[in-house]
């Protein structure tokens, strides 16, 4: 049977669509996979066992230029300590946002605060971090930059929760108060568990974008040459001394340090969202 001419142009259309799609899929797939491969056709050279067992040298020392080990284990204990504080009060808000909140007065202000925090730049984070948490105590600790981080968390994680609970079909929940249910036994059985995919997404989203935080970091951390692992003090992370080795040290292998931290930075965040994906497929029982 011949097709109509307002078929063939919804199907040409649906066509043209498709390629479309496919084309921009193709394009964003290959800047990823050039920007990748220039990173390791630089980094990869100066990536070796010293690099994740030793420490940052002074120019001139013994060992120059050393490697980061501090900067490594440091980010990964603010990532830790951030994500301690900001996933829990993130996926709270915004179960509040999605289930209680509503249309409420409160339920906007907070929405609002959440949509206004998401855009502040992260070197005003810094800056408040500085004032709250580093000039009381009288100098740069740790704890200041991971609450820093944990602070741009708390607004994605927050606002990415209340989104994907929303998906939440309504009749899931009709049928477990139905059944006798609460209303938070209900949230905590029915709602999270049917939303956890995509709730551990935007908590991945959020742990990838503080991993390559520098300015917090700058005005809070700050930063040290040595293994540190005491947020009481001043606390090394691979973000910061990979700024120092790029912009302010003039040693060419430095500089070359500087590319294999980042190459190493990308992989971390690599693993890290592997990790979270991996968990939250066990926890929901998917193979």
């Amino acid at each position: 049977m011949a097709m109509t001419a307002y078929e063939t142009y919804t199907r040409t259309k649906s066509r043209i669509m498709l390629g479309l799609c496919v084309l921009f899929t193709a394009s964003i797939i290959g800047v990823l996979a050039l920007v990748t491969g220039y990173l390791v056709s630089i980094g990869y050279k100066s990536i070796d066992l010293d690099f994740f067992t030793k420490d940052p040298v002074a120019i001139g020392a013994e060992g120059f230029p050393g490697g980061m080990r501090n900067g490594i284990v440091g980010t990964l204990i603010l990532i830790g300590l951030a994500s301690t504080v900001g996933i829990p009060i993130g996926m709270l808000t915004g179960i509040y946002l999605a289930e209680y909140g509503g249309g409420s007065r409160m339920g906007n202000a907070v929405r609002f605060i959440a949509d206004v925090l998401t855009g502040v730049p992260s070197i005003v984070v810094g800056i408040l971090g500085y004032e709250l948490l580093v000039v009381p105590l009288g100098r740069h600790n740790g704890w200041a930059g991971s609450l820093a981080l944990a602070f741009i968390m708390i607004p994605l994680v927050a606002r990415t929760t209340e989104e994907m609970l929303l998906l939440v079909p309504r009749s899931y929940r009709e049928a477990s108060v139905a059944l006798g249910a609460t209303k938070a036994r209900t949230i905590l059985k029915v709602v999270l568990p049917a939303a956890t995919g995509s709730v551990i997404t935007g908590i991945m989203l959020a742990i990838a974008r503080v991993a390559g935080e520098t300015a917090p970091l700058l005005f809070t951390a700050l930063a040290s040459r040595f293994f540190e692992t005491n947020p009481n003090h001043a606390f090394p992370s691979l973000t910061v001394q990979i700024y120092n080795n790029a912009a302010k040290s003039p040693s060419p292998e430095e500089h070359r340090k500087a590319w294999a931290g980042i190459l190493v930075l990308l992989f971390l965040i690599f693993v890290l969202n592997l990790a979270v994906r991996m968990t939250a497929r066990a926890l929901t029982g998917k193979k």
